[in-house]
Order: C-alpha cells, then sequence, then structure tokens
C-alpha cells in the first residue's frame, strides 16, 4: 500500500473507533504500540516503521492534532478530506 487511508467503524450511526493506515509493505503486522496522546495510537511494525495509526476516540480527533502525530514519525500531512468522514460525523 502506498497511500494513507482511513476506515471508520460505525454504532448506531455515531463513529465507535477509526484506523489510519500508513503505507507499510504487503503482510507487514503490528508489532509494538505507542501512545501518542489520549486516544491516538501509533502501531509499529518490526524494525520500528510505522504502520498505522488507531484513533480510539474518534469524537476528540482533530486534523491539526493527526498531523502533528504524523509529523513526529516522519509521515506526510492529511488534507481536510482525508479525515472527512470522521470530522463530518
Amino acid at each position: 500500500m502506498r497511500e494513507p487511508y482511513l476506515e471508520v467503524t460505525f454504532r448506531h450511526g455515531k463513529p465507535l473507533a477509526a484506523y489510519l493506515y500508513l503505507p507499510r509493505n504487503a503482510g507487514q503486522k503490528s508489532y509494538r504500540t505507542k501512545e501518542m496522546s489520549p486516544g491516538l495510537l501509533v502501531d509499529y511494525a518490526r524494525g520500528g516503521r510505522a504502520i498505522g495509526i488507531e484513533l480510539t476516540d474518534p469524537g476528540r480527533v482533530s486534523l491539526n492534532r493527526v498531523n502533528q502525530v504524523l509529523q513526529e514519525i516522519g509521515q506526510d500531512k492529511l488534507k481536510r478530506a482525508d479525515l472527512s468522514p470522521l470530522l463530518a460525523a
């Protein structure tokens, strides 16, 4: 996968959780997880490569905070449209 993409899980029409998949090699799995801030957990593959961000409290997520975390882990920033399904809910 070359581009990040967002997967949102809804319950009763409200976002329950979300996962931002980051570019990764086929077959890479999460080896460890690090909490970057409340509700934002970064998954890392063996070797230390960030492969995804768990958004465990979607109601508290902001584009600015997600972009701060992405910058901290050496990834490109997202555009508002990239998180629009989550921000609109």
